[in-house]
């Protein structure tokens, strides 16, 4: 039976994905708060008619003793794995840069494959959000850049390659969260139904070699399985799809696929 973690386990977890210096922010505010009424005169009892409240007051009291203390230092804790964590993010893009080939990429673990892909959207303006594993269905990184929502999903496959299942699942969480763009990240490779899959969705395949690229340079383009020209399938019907230029609206001026049924199939897919 797996251990049961504590309350305390579990809030320094919570300010642990906030920046370091969120957590200390924090931890200043709700001492201030707390010693605040820690410090006040306790109530005594005036008569049998007020006992209760009295009871509760100190009740209360006693807490705010103990809390002035508990909740800064949850914060605090929080704050330094925070700032642990952001320093191994560092040397673990530092040690990748340095390196030769992928043999550093390859030998990470899973959970340092997390961390090193999470630091290389930030180099890339990302907010990143690293989610408790397995908690949102598969998602480990969740990005935010211009009001949009990505989703990430990262795989330490050395041997197999990464199939189109993996890819497949991702793509329907993308869709039930109303995600702009997905990408799938490993240290290997991915099979080519993974890529005929990908292509024409706004999902992003990352092997190996491209994400050597990317943590060498931040400006390096992606390679994707929607990077091409091949046509992909419409959405609604199955059938072909065309570029086409929308001539009104918001997106005016920008090529998106259209089913080449249009007008009997109103079926689009973006262009990244």
């Amino acid at each position: 039976m797996a251990k049961r973690k504590s309350t305390f386990e579990d809030l320094v977890k919570l300010v642990a994905f906030m920046p370091w210096w969120t957590g200390v922010v924090l931890a200043v505010i709700s001492y201030v708060l707390i010693h605040s009424f820690a410090t006040q005169p306790v109530t005594t009892a005036a008569g049998a008619d007020n006992l209760s409240q009295v009871a509760v007051a100190g009740l209360s009291h006693g807490i705010a003793v103990l809390g002035q203390y508990f909740v800064p230092a949850v914060f605090l804790v929080g704050a330094l794995v925070s700032a642990v964590g952001r320093s191994k993010r560092k040397r673990l893009l530092a040690t990748a840069k340095e390196s030769t080939g992928l043999h550093a990429i390859k030998s990470l673990s899973w959970q340092e494959l997390e961390m090193l892909v999470g630091e290389a959207f930030r180099r890339r303006g990302y907010a990143v959000r690293e989610t408790a594993k397995g908690a949102d269905g598969g998602v480990d990184l969740e990005l935010r850049k211009d009001g949009e929502l990505e989703l990430v999903q990262c795989k330490q496959w050395r041997a197999t390659k990464v199939g189109v299942s993996i890819v497949r699942e991702l793509f329907g969480i993308m869709a039930a969260r109303g995600a702009a763009a997905a990408y799938v990240v490993t240290s290997g490779v991915f099979t080519r139904e993974a890529r005929n899959f990908a292509a024409g969705r706004n999902i992003t395949l990352i092997d190996g070699e491209a994400l050597d690229s990317m943590i060498r340079d931040d400006n390096a383009k992606l390679s994707s399985g929607n990077d091409s020209d091949i046509a992909p399938v419409c959405p609604n019907c199955g059938g072909a799809m065309v570029k086409r230029t929308a001539r009104k609206g918001f997106n005016a001026g920008r090529e998106f696929w259209g089913c080449a049924n249009f007008p009997k199939c109103r079926g689009t897919r973006g262009i990244r």
